[in-house]
């Protein structure tokens, strides 16, 4: 992912040291600190894989500490009076624009998002700290009792409210997440009381605070796409993948990675590669290391079309369909489109009831932990764009690499990463040749691990801090 480490010309480069904002902030109160650290490391889960941050319109009482304690390679400030950036360009940089409680003090949130939204490139992110509705009282009682200054909020929306809002001005919702029930720290306490209380039902919802993740619904033009087919035993499919590849009118590659095939899988890639040279720009490449997640990775490698797909080789998921995944992608409807075989009756056995049963669990924890709505959590097509792939390797790094087919480790990062998902139905076929290679209970308790630990890490808030060099971060302004 590229780091950027200039500045733009016309804006002064003044350190985070020596800003007014930080000085002003170091003389805020102690809670004040704790609560924009606590806020700080459940946005700079996106923020950090991002090329930039922009801090619009902050309020006269906002001191800077949020924008401070946020991890971004290069943070910006535009105040009220200036001008807002023209982003429509950026097509694979991505900017978060940070509203720090600013529409809680505004009497008209859709101007502002209109106003916003013909600035905004479709890889923009705006990231909302808004104030609990149910919670209005605790604010005039702590200005009353003089824990908290500055100007009382004056305006306070439901979700149902802010997705309506954000609906008529061109915007979409990705996520919310509640934050922050307790702002003392308490010698600890208060910091397991907010790690705590997101797993706790109907109490969840007394946070002070959330963070909204929102998109500009903005379309793209057509992107040509690189489909990656792992094959391990599968030589009598890897023909009928070319003869059933639908035309997706751009340009196309299909990158086949075979894995230490037995049954001639290799020899087969060959000879289809020659025999439809003239209709497909085909790669094939063997894989040195084991699994599905270890071949898409290497496949992706070595794409070089902007949108990147994944086509298991049996065939259960028609490769037809491929067509609906790219133009889901086209119409803006997501930037992570999934496919989900759970929707429609699959044929014959092309899933047993204990596999259904897990595919049915999995896709219900991952919602809960990742805060997305997901059909299907381990169907194999999956399409993303490569510069966002890149940013999924590098949280990856941070993360962790231990996930066996390779789903968990891109519906994890997009979801960190505020990309929208939306899921595609299929058909889900039974396989015409060979057997599957999945070890139900063993790849299972690996995915229930990676579970686990994406709740601790995710859920809960105990993320790792990645280590990151001085000079690859930019001055705040």
């Amino acid at each position: 992912m590229p780091q950027m480490t200039q500045m733009k010309p016309e804006i002064a480069t003044e350190s985070v040291a020596t800003n007014p904002r930080n000085a002003a902030e170091s003389a805020a109160p102690g809670w004040r600190t704790y609560v924009n650290a606590f806020l700080a490391a459940e946005i700079s889960g996106l923020t950090r894989y991002y090329d930039r941050v922009i801090q619009w319109l902050p309020r006269d009482d906002d001191k800077g500490g949020l924008l401070a304690a946020i991890d971004a390679p290069r943070k910006e400030i535009v105040a009220k009076d200036e001008p807002f950036p023209d982003l429509t360009h950026e097509r694979d940089k991505r900017t978060a624009i940070l509203i720090n409680g600013t529409f809680n003090h505004d009497f008209d949130i859709q101007a502002l998002l209109m106003q916003l939204k013909a600035k905004l490139a479709r890889t923009s992110r705006l990231v909302v700290v808004l104030y609990n509705p149910y919670l209005r009282w605790a604010y005039y009682l702590t200005n009353r009792m003089g824990i908290r200054k500055g100007d009382l909020p004056s305006t306070f929306v439901t979700r149902v409210d802010l997705e309506n809002i954000a609906k008529v001005a061109g915007f979409e919702i990705v996520r919310q997440r509640l934050a922050v029930y307790c702002p003392w720290k308490m010698l600890g306490l208060g910091t397991i009381i907010n790690r705590v209380m997101p797993l706790v039902p109907l109490a969840r919802w007394l946070s002070l605070t959330s963070v909204v993740v929102m998109r500009p619904l903005v379309p793209s033009s057509q992107q040509g796409v690189s489909c990656v087919i792992p094959a391990r035993n599968e030589r009598g499919n890897i023909e009928n993948a070319l003869k059933r590849f639908p035309d997706l009118g751009r340009e196309a590659e299909i990158i086949f990675v075979e894995g230490h095939s037995t049954d001639g899988t290799w020899e087969e890639i060959l000879r289809v590669s020659t025999v439809y040279r003239d209709q497909f720009r085909i790669l094939a490449v063997q894989q040195p290391g084991k699994g599905k997640a270890d071949a898409v990775r290497l496949g992706f490698s070595h794409a070089r079309e902007d949108l990147l797909v994944i086509l298991d080789a049996d065939l259960t998921m028609p490769p037809e369909m491929l067509s609906r995944f790219a133009f889901a992608y086209d119409q803006g409807h997501g930037d992570f489109i999934n496919g989900s075989r759970l929707v429609y009756p699959m044929e014959g056995a092309a899933m047993r009831f204990l596999n259904r049963m897990g595919n049915i669990f999995f896709a219900k924890m991952l919602s809960a932990v990742l805060d997305v709505r997901l059909g299907d959590s381990l169907c194999g097509t999956k399409l993303v764009t490569r510069h966002d792939y890149e940013r999924m390797v590098a949280w990856r790094k941070d993360f962790g690499e231990f996930d066996p087919f390779g789903d968990f480790e891109l519906l994890f990062p997009a979801a960190e990463l505020g990309l929208e998902i939306v899921d595609v139905p299929v058909r889900y076929l039974a396989r015409t040749y060979g057997e599957t290679n999945i070890q139900r209970f063993r790849h299972g308790l690996q995915l229930l691990k990676m579970t686990w630990v994406g709740l601790v890490r995710i859920k809960m808030g105990f993320r790792k801090r990645p280590s990151r060099s001085p000079q690859n971060e930019t001055p705040l302004v």
